[in-house]
Order: C-alpha cells, then structure tokens, then sequence
C-alpha cells in the first residue's frame, strides 16, 4: 500500500524551488481489488497436468481454504462472479457442506471413470467443475455431434445434469438426475447415445 505524506511539498520556500503542488491534491487511492483477489482464489495452484476426474482438479485455494472464508470471499465479490457448482449451491443453502458436494462429484466419477467411451474434461468456464463426455456419442449416421455430457449443477437438489448428444440448431437441454438415478440408468443412456 501507499502511503503519501499530504504535507510534503507544502513550504518549499528553504529550498528555493518554486512551489509544488500539495500532494493531497494529487493523492493515489487504493482500493481493495476483490475481483483480482477472486481470481487467484479459483486458479489452481501447481497444476500438473490434466486432471482425469474433479478430485484431482481441485488445487485451489478455495478448494484447501476454511470453507467459511472461502464464502466470506465469494460473497464479497458476488453472486455472479465465477465459482463452481457446490460453491453457489453451499451459498444457497442447497448443500450442507463443501466435502457433501465433493462426494457428489466422487460418485459420479466412480460410476464413470471405469465404464468405457467415457472421458473427463477438465476445461469447463472460469472456476467451474469439468465434466464428463461419452465419446462415442460423438459421431453417428448424421455426423458429427455435441457429445452426451454429464455436468454438476446447482440448479437442483440432484447436482447432475445429463446433456444428450446433439446434432443441429438449437441448445441441448439438460435432464436433470441425482447420482443415483443416473447409476440407475446409465446403460440405458449410454445405448441411445
């Protein structure tokens, strides 16, 4: 921080200087910069390498930080400000804890991270949780398409949303599911992808 003496410069005339403006008429205001704070908050720290499932993605600080703190911080700068799902859920009240929205992610990664065709992405919007592709869904008689996506969500009490594989104009819409819904019917969708 800077500090600055608003009375130097005030009698220059020992000097035989001309007269300099005060600097409290000039002075430099600081203020704090939440937005920045927030980013170094959500960045991974000592990323190495690509992340292969949400647990091995959060290297955060507000992944580590007092689960207190790390709302105090987020709701300093803002509802709208980047996050990831359980952190606008935790805010909410829609998650008892940020360890209860990890065991949501953990679920759903052991149901996916061994069935095959499935792939997780690390690189989601700014602070937010990947997600899962069904990479066979890519492709099929019409071409090319947005794969079937399985991503957390704060929008409802099941965390999980299911994108299916989309071909053409227009936005997918997500089917909203509970880990243990989508456990239920995984083989199901993976065959109408």
């Amino acid at each position: 921080m800077t500090v600055l003496d608003p009375d130097l410069n005030a009698d220059s005339s020992a000097t035989g200087s001309k007269k300099l403006p005060r600097q409290r008429d000039h002075a430099l205001r600081v203020e704090p910069m939440m937005a920045l704070e927030w980013s170094h908050a959500i960045e991974s720290a000592g990323a190495v390498g690509i992340a292969d499932s949400p647990a091995e993605s959060r290297r955060a600080w507000i992944h580590r930080a007092d689960e207190q703190q790390v709302l105090t911080l987020f709701r300093a700068v803002g509802p709208q400000a980047p996050a990831p799902w359980w952190l606008r859920a935790l805010d909410r009240g829609k998650i008892a804890s940020r360890a209860a929205a990890f065991a949501v992610e953990d679920e759903v990664t052991r149901l996916l991270a061994d069935r095959p065709g499935w792939v997780f992405v690390p690189w989601a919007s700014e602070g937010e949780v990947g997600y899962w592709e069904f990479v066979p869904s890519e492709s099929g008689v019409y071409g090319p398409a947005e794969p079937t996506t399985v991503q957390f969500t704060d929008r409802h009490p099941g965390f999980v949303d299911l994108l299916p594989a989309h071909r053409g104009p227009g936005q997918r819409q997500p089917i909203e599911f509970t880990p243990g819904e989508l456990r239920e019917q995984i083989e199901d969708l993976e065959n109408i992808a």
